[in-house]
């Protein structure tokens, strides 16, 4: 496999609709000698998901990791919100409720 033609950060990962076991093509199979930087399309005929044995047709595509989740038709909607990666809306997320907290414990300050 050439690493000209592939770029590991836009792989495709996929994920098992039988036991939710998720092949990332940036770690391969080490099970069964899948190297790293095997594109799910590339994958022996033979292959089967090293949890469960199902077969390549069981498994559906969940994007690249760090890619935007939801549906690409729905990426332009929602005031830019869902284009963020999973971890830009953790911090948003979470980072909003330590301010708030931060402003509700900063009432016991008032006299």
């Amino acid at each position: 496999m050439s690493t000209e033609t592939t770029d590991l950060t836009v792989l495709d990962r996929y994920e098992c609709q039988a036991c939710g076991y998720i092949y990332e093509p940036t770690k391969g199979d080490d099970k069964q000698q899948i190297t790293a930087g095997t594109p799910f399309s590339e994958l022996p005929t033979d292959w089967r998901c090293p949890v469960c044995g199902a077969r390549t047709s069981r498994f559906s595509n969940i994007g690249g990791k760090g890619s935007p989740s939801g549906f690409k038709e729905n990426l332009g909607y929602g005031l830019g919100v869902n284009t963020l990666t999973p971890g830009q809306k953790n911090l948003l997320i979470f980072g909003g409720l330590i301010l708030g907290f931060l402003f509700f414990m900063s009432l016991y300050g008032l006299q």
